[in-house]
């Protein structure tokens, strides 16, 4: 199991809508993170501030099946007005975190 985090930003206004859209989250979408092998995920919101944290035994078979998948892009073009979303190009996914410290 290998960890991973990310931090984003909720547009201003948009916090309620964001909450919201979460609460109500697809069965499709938690479907399709699973089957990408994503597990133990949460979100935590600090202001417009967004915290993901995630847990995936294969990195780049996720980034993979995320790529491709129709639910995933339907979900990301229904947040983008909700959200600000820095991706790396080299990899298509939000830019992930560096761990720097871990306590089991």
């Amino acid at each position: 199991m290998t960890q991973y985090a990310w931090v984003l930003e909720v547009r201003p206004g948009y916090e309620e809508e964001y909450k919201k859209r979460h609460d109500e989250i697809w069965p499709e979408m938690l479907e399709t993170l699973t089957r990408s092998g994503i597990r133990n995920y949460s979100i935590f919101r600090h202001g417009l501030t967004l915290f993901g944290y995630f847990e995936t035994d294969d990195l780049e078979a996720t980034i993979a099946y995320l790529k491709d998948d129709p639910v995933n892009a339907r979900w990301g073009q229904s947040m983008a007005p909700v959200m600000k979303i820095e991706v790396d190009e080299r990899t298509g996914f939000p830019f992930l975190l560096p761990l720097q410290w871990h306590m089991d």
